[in-house]
């Protein structure tokens, strides 16, 4: 039972054979495409979710009639257009059927011109129809990564429309970021927002792995491949069929394992050890690094043919101190959920806090101040050392104590620009300055309120 072309514009169902084939050259002599059924039994097992077409059905069918029929299609899609073809004395039935959601009824004998223009006027309201959907499929998804990837800095406004341009195809994915940057985040996002999204998504740490045990874990081994092996294995790339395989710390495999991923990356096939049957997946692999695979690629430690294969759709999440706009924020979201959880009342970081926070490198990156917010939210000490950087990845070292203010300065007010605010006025007061000495700041600096979500600097003023 072959599935129904999406290309296909027009399902006519009749089973007089005379009249559907007068009805389905008239529609094709009007450049429609048409496939005509006398036969309307399991029609909606083979129509794909969103079919851009119409249906055309008489009422008076053995099998499954006309009004069936609409009840089936309303059940599979609510909004699908369904037109119906009567007798005269199927007129009353018509009408009911109009109220139980036809779009359309058209009485025997009716002219071509009739058939034709109900038929488009069918198609451009289900293309409105499905033009909608796909409006709000995408502002979901939009909101969901905002959830998702906090930060309105220019870094991650760029990275979350990479993700929405790369969820919804089947290329495989190299993201590059540093630890605790958020890699896996970014990995199910891509899954979750992807035609993979009811599939399986498998995470798998490649670092954490035993050399011995690493080919048996990915690619599966049938019983006898080695000592211990007594039953045949599922490997991960096996398991994760029809879904998303995470690789992570993919630098840390070895050069033979290496070899095997390539081939399984060009080919989507697998054999487990011990075992001489190709196996065809339908996978897409996301894989993640903390380091430079090309200079890894040049020293020897990676294959370049396996880094050029990956590298086709790289994603790089910026570490925290490059996006000092994003930190406060992030932290009063991560301290307030902890709070939460452990049923506390949330707090309120004091002045000479926030300072320590901004000033801190956060080598270990979000997961660090995640880390960090969950002790503030305990009551515990923020418990940073003071390691001389600002955030943004200014060293203190070497610059002058102005060159130190100015840069502490920035990102304060690139921090306080990041949290909601209706108008610059609400910024300028949440600083305790001047509405004018803060437009000189940001001229100074090259912040601006629009950037991160306001309408113009002189908004509410």
């Amino acid at each position: 039972m072959s599935q129904i072309d999406c290309a296909t514009q027009v399902l006519l169902v009749d089973d007089d054979p005379y009249l559907r084939k007068a009805l389905s050259q008239t529609l094709d002599l009007a450049g429609l495409r048409v496939l005509d059924l006398d036969d309307a039994r399991n029609l909606t097992q083979r129509l794909p979710a969103d079919w851009p077409g119409v249906v055309v059905s008489d009422i008076r069918m053995p099998g499954i009639d006309g009004l069936q029929l609409l009840q089936q299609l309303q059940s599979h899609d609510a909004e699908l257009p369904v037109l119906l073809i009567t007798g005269h004395g199927d007129v009353q039935l018509a009408v009911q059927a109009m109220r139980a959601g036809a779009y359309d009824f058209l009485e025997k004998p009716f002219p071509s011109e009739a058939l034709l223009d109900s038929v488009r006027r069918a198609l451009a309201l289900r293309q409105l129809v499905l033009d909608n959907r796909s409006l709000r499929l995408a502002l979901a998804d939009r909101q969901q990564l905002s959830a998702r990837l906090l930060g309105q800095s220019p870094a991650m406004v760029r990275l979350r429309e990479q993700i929405g341009a790369l969820a919804g195809t089947q290329a495989d994915v190299l993201i590059l970021g540093e630890t605790g940057a958020g890699k896996e985040v970014v990995a199910r996002a891509l899954h979750d927002l992807s035609s993979r999204r009811d599939g399986p998504f498998v995470a798998i740490n490649a670092g954490a792995l035993a050399e011995s045990v690493v080919e048996s874990e990915l690619f599966g081994h049938e019983a006898g491949a080695f000592t211990g092996a007594q039953k045949r294995r599922i490997g991960k790339f096996e398991f994760a069929n029809g879904g998303t395989l995470f690789l992570d710390e993919i630098e840390s495999m070895s050069l033979d394992v290496q070899v095997k991923l390539l081939r399984m990356l060009q080919e989507r096939v697998v054999e487990r050890l011990g075992g001489n049957q190709s196996i065809s997946l339908d996978i897409r692999v996301i894989a993640a690094t903390k380091e430079d695979l090309r200079l890894s690629a040049e020293q020897g430690r990676f294959r370049a043919d396996l880094y050029y294969r990956l590298n086709v759709a790289p994603l790089r999440i910026p570490p925290l101190r490059e996006r000092s706009e994003d930190l406060l924020l992030l932290f009063s979201h991560f301290s307030e959920t902890a709070a939460q959880r452990h049923g506390l009342p949330i707090r309120d970081l004091r002045p000479e806090q926030r300072a320590q926070l901004l000033r801190h490198p956060w080598p270990g990156n979000v997961r660090e101040l995640q880390n960090t917010a969950e002790r503030f939210a305990l009551g515990l000490d923020l418990g940073l050392d003071e390691s001389g950087a600002l955030a943004g990845g200014t060293p203190t070292a070497g610059l002058t104590l102005g060159e130190q203010v100015d840069a502490f300065e920035r990102a304060l007010i690139a921090s306080e620009l990041a949290r909601p605010h209706s108008s610059l006025r609400s910024v300028a007061e949440a600083l305790g300055l001047p509405r004018k000495t803060l437009h000189d700041k940001l001229r100074k600096h090259g912040l601006s309120f629009a950037d991160t979500g306001g309408s113009s600097p002189e908004d509410g003023e």
